[in-house]
């Protein structure tokens, strides 16, 4: 049997918090800075969604359906691609009409529900499963979790959610000297197959393809094969990218596109690999368990969680959000649930991370406030009236 090269490709778009200051607890509970939202949305959604799912459609017609891709589209972004541009999603309704493109479910309003509370994972990721279908027609049956966080704790909830396969990360502390490229089962959820993320040939695009710092620029498509080549005696390479590299991070002057269809046309013309969904690719039999015992992830050096709940800041706002699950749960009113999921997204605490302002933001992530402490402040601000409104119900 050929090796496998899975792509898939992340969308996701943060609810930008505006600037909320502290007089403005208790007097005005609208959170969000819906024109920067709206602005960034109608930005990427130009340059980078709309052209690239123009261009596969093309290639999975070209090549007689051997072009195979996964998406993992958050429900943020999917609320706000209606919202803005409707286009996008009727375009990611096209691509799954042609069997060649697998949706991956995952929490929601990418959270962190996964460490924070059992039931609102779980909520969450029902809500995101059914959001899917009704906006774009897919069946979820792949998980990914946020930015891939994954331990034996969550394996063993995905499989309860009755999902048979999840995407993480490949990171080399928990592998040791085993490839990324080889299915996996949960060390507790035996049933459960695992697809890793090949982080080096995944970073190779998502963070070098431009840099004229790097030793292999340009990266060109036949020298990027030649290095998938260095695979071919393996199950699957998982490579996982931002859809934003395509036209937003890297504009299309630096030939992104290009490289794309041309490394399309080159494996599919070659013939050493075929393309494969996530769900195809994980009915390949299990080499071996894989045991993790702390969360891991796709951020960082470190694969951990450190760049959401690695300092005080952070684990204080994660903590007190939390807190106010119980209470939510008596009140049970729509448009608090609404706000709540919102304020767990991720970017809210990755803005808290002080290392961000000491790496350079890997991720080519932007950070929209100066300091981790104004991010912090400007959170809290808003989470003080949310707890406020919380308690006023209850009342």
């Amino acid at each position: 049997m050929k090796p496998s090269i899975c792509l898939i490709f992340k969308v996701h778009e943060p609810s930008r918090l505006r600037l909320y200051r502290f007089f403005d607890i208790g007097k005005e509970s609208h959170y969000y800075d819906d024109f920067a939202n709206r602005s960034a949305m109608m930005k990427v959604a130009a340059n980078s969604y709309l052209p690239m799912n123009e261009m596969l459609l093309k290639l999975i017609k070209s090549t007689g359906g051997k072009l195979k891709v996964a998406f993992a589209v958050s429900g943020t972004a999917l609320s706000q691609l209606d919202r803005y541009c409707p286009e996008v999603i009727d375009g990611f309704r096209e691509l799954s009409g042609t069997g060649c493109v697998e949706f991956l479910c995952e929490p929601y309003y990418h959270s962190m529900a996964a460490v924070g509370n059992d039931a609102e994972f779980i909520h969450q990721v029902e809500k995101h499963k059914l959001a899917l279908k009704n906006s774009i027609g897919a069946e979820a049956v792949t998980f990914v979790n946020t930015d891939m966080v994954y331990n034996d704790a969550i394996g063993e909830k995905v499989q309860k959610l009755g999902f048979n396969t999840i995407l993480t990360e490949g990171a080399r502390h928990i592998l040791g000297w085993r490839s990324p490229n080889y299915v996996y089962r949960g060390a507790y959820s035996p049933k459960l197959k695992l697809l890793l993320r090949n982080a080096g040939l995944s970073d190779d695009l998502s963070l070098r393809f431009d840099s004229r710092g790097w030793s292999e620029w340009p990266l060109t498509a036949d020298k990027y094969y030649g290095w998938l080549c260095g695979c071919q005696n393996d199950q699957v390479v998982n490579i996982c990218l931002n859809y934003k590299i395509f036209g937003d991070y890297f504009r299309k002057e630096t030939g992104i596109f290009d490289f794309f269809e041309s490394l399309v046309n080159t494996v599919v013309g070659d013939g050493k690999f075929n393309f494969a969904t996530p769900c195809e690719a994980a009915t390949r039999k299990a080499v071996d368990s894989f045991d993790v015992q702390d969360p891991i992830s796709c951020e960082d050096e470190e694969r951990d969680m450190a760049k959401w709940l690695g300092n005080e800041l952070q684990k204080d706002a994660f903590n007190k959000l939390y807190a106010l699950e119980e209470k939510l749960s008596i009140i049970n009113l729509p448009q608090l649930w609404e706000d709540y999921g919102h304020l767990q997204e991720s970017d809210h605490f990755y803005n808290m991370n002080t290392k961000f302002f000491t790496d350079g933001g890997t991720h080519r992530y932007v950070n929209p406030y100066d300091t981790p402490y104004e991010a912090f402040i400007n959170y809290m601000n808003v989470l003080a009236d949310f707890a406020l409104r919380v308690q006023n119900e209850l009342n």
